[in-house]
């Protein structure tokens, strides 16, 4: 990626050596994890006396034109436990325990330089997007930290892997996430990178939409499948979106040959399929809760080139 010299995002707090840190985009050791979906066939909304999220989003754009808050009229804000698929139970009373320095803090390294301007990356383009509804985009905070990390969504430990808590509208990435992608996965390269970023980023989105806080509230109701089967149209969405920021960045020429590549296989080896076959040596189906490895490919490439996020409504697609 063509990344150096560019703006670097001022909303991230480096924790690293302060005692806090952890994740949740889980590359697990043994056999499940935390960046998954379901195989074949069609995931249909689930619906529990409320509207479907594909309605939401839908719903959520003529709030946005209309000058009304999404959040409050679709069911509240975000506190039920979801942390964008990924995090721990949040409890409201918990704040989170972070270093409050801005860009300061922490090892001033090529990394850390790398992680701020992918950052300053999302906030220009979900910027522009907003701004096209005629709203303001509300930008997350990025926390990197080692060891394990006490947010809104509780306590985590690094093995979790990055994650989003929606409790405090932050992203959390224990940086040694990505020496496991490149290592056990084989998923290398500064675009397999952004692309964790741009998905936790996207989660942020759902968030503010509305999809996340009726997530919430749904599956407060429902049997683990159905949880587990709409889990994976938030996350299709959440790699659709990032795909959505993948675009903008390729049309403003940050892309040499072979970064698109990265960020395929980054997202085909933690497919859910793909994970469990390798910790585990056979596939359960009912089990995913992020994609299979073919899934995921496809949501990013769709939201990649189409550059637009009502290309990303897994709710309401024929098939996944």
């Amino acid at each position: 990626m063509r990344w150096k010299g560019r703006r670097r995002s001022k909303n991230v707090n480096d924790m690293r050596g302060s005692g806090g840190g952890g994740g949740m985009f889980r590359i697990p050791s043994g056999g499940g994890g935390t960046f998954r979906i379901p195989t074949g066939g069609r995931v249909r909304p689930v619906r529990s006396g409320g509207m479907g999220c594909g309605t939401l989003i839908i719903i959520g754009l003529i709030l946005w034109a209309l000058g009304l808050n999404p959040l409050s009229i679709l069911g509240g804000l975000a506190g039920g436990g979801l942390g964008g698929g990924l995090g721990p139970s949040i409890s409201p009373q918990q704040t989170p325990e972070v270093n409050r320095q801005t860009g300061t803090g922490g090892r001033n390294d090529e990394m850390r330089e790398f992680m701020e301007v992918i950052m300053g990356s999302t906030e220009e383009v979900w910027d522009d997007i907003f701004r096209a509804y005629g709203k303001q985009y509300p930008h997350p905070r990025l926390n990197l930290f080692d060891g394990q990390v006490r947010s809104a969504c509780g306590l985590a430990s690094a093995a979790a892997g990055p994650f989003y808590c929606p409790g405090d509208s932050q992203v959390y990435i224990d940086l040694s996430f990505y020496q496991t992608l490149a290592r056990q996965f084989g998923a290398k390269g500064d675009f397999a990178q952004a692309y964790v970023l741009a998905h936790e980023v996207g989660h942020h989105v759902q968030n503010i939409i509305g999809v996340l806080p009726e997530f919430n509230r749904m599956r407060q109701s429902m049997g683990k499948l159905e949880v587990n089967q709409m889990s994976v149209q938030v996350e299709l969405q959440a790699d659709c979106f990032a795909g959505v920021w993948g675009h903008y960045v390729a049309k403003q020429g940050w892309l040499e040959r072979g970064d698109l590549e990265e960020a395929l296989v980054a997202a085909n080896q933690i497919g859910d399929d793909a994970i469990q076959k390798r910790t585990q040596g056979y596939v359960v189906p009912e089990a995913f809760n992020h994609g299979t490895s073919e899934q995921r490919r496809r949501w990013f490439e769709r939201g990649f080139e189409s550059g637009r996020i009502e290309a990303c409504d897994t709710f309401n697609a024929r098939s996944l």
